[in-house]
């Protein structure tokens, strides 16, 4: 069961919080960070951009890429941390899959092997509707390497909002594997909104199953998840 969940309502208080967790990562001497994408993190690297963090002897490696597009597509994931992370807070090393590889299989091996030979120290996490992480959807084994994943059609409808049309949005994506992720040393999920509500609570009964990926992470030592949902 995963203890570590701390419920702020108010979202100002919440990313505050968060970066106070990862500057803490920073003063005990973390210096390999697993990061994320998607709407839920934008207020944080807003705050970590205004704020003194310093990364410039840190690496960095993302959780996940689209398959399929460009580095330099508006929507790829190397584009979104550009604009909304790099730029002000550069890292010594930033690393992410790269989508347009020739052989996708290969590619996620080489970051799978990338990822054993620095470490994380710290990984950030979303949390999907379905629970899912990174975009280890329903039905993953928790045993699973950065592998090469099919979108559930939830998944790309939750995306569609950052594409013209759900058409756009790839099918496939390189992704952390679960155990990938387990192997970091402190781990931090923010989960908004009432549509996590199921996930979150799963993640909170003490049940493990590969049916709600999330729940794996109660096999995981030091979990903290901030939220602004209050479950009993």
């Amino acid at each position: 069961m995963v203890n570590q969940i701390e419920v702020i309502e108010d979202h100002g208080q919440l990313y505050t919080r968060a970066l106070e967790i990862i500057a803490d990562q920073l003063k005990d001497g973390a210096k390999v960070f697993g990061l994320a994408t998607g709407g839920t993190m934008l207020p944080l690297y807003e705050e970590i951009c205004k704020s003194d963090l310093d990364f410039t002897q840190c690496t960095s490696f993302n959780l996940d890429e689209y398959v399929g597009l460009a580095k330099e597509h508006p929507e790829s994931y190397h584009s979104y941390m550009k604009e909304q992370l790099f730029q002000s807070k550069p890292f010594k090393q930033s690393f992410l899959p790269d989508g347009q590889s020739q052989n996708s299989q290969a590619e996620a091996q080489r970051y799978e092997e990338l990822l054993k030979e620095k470490g994380q120290d710290f990984q950030l996490l979303g949390l999907g509707e379905n629970g899912h992480i990174g975009f280890n959807e329903p039905g993953t084994a928790f045993t699973s390497e950065t592998h090469i994943v099919q979108l559930q059609q939830s998944t790309r409808e939750a995306n569609a909002r950052f594409f013209n049309s759900i058409d756009e949005v790839p099918s496939y994506a390189i992704t952390m594997g679960i155990h990938s992720i387990l192997r970091a040393k402190k781990i931090l999920v923010i989960a908004l909104g009432e549509k996590k509500r199921v996930a979150l609570e799963a993640l909170r009964s003490g049940t493990q199953t590969e049916q709600i990926p999330a729940t794996s992470l109660q096999k995981h030592p030091n979990v903290t998840v901030l939220t602004d949902i209050h479950i009993d």
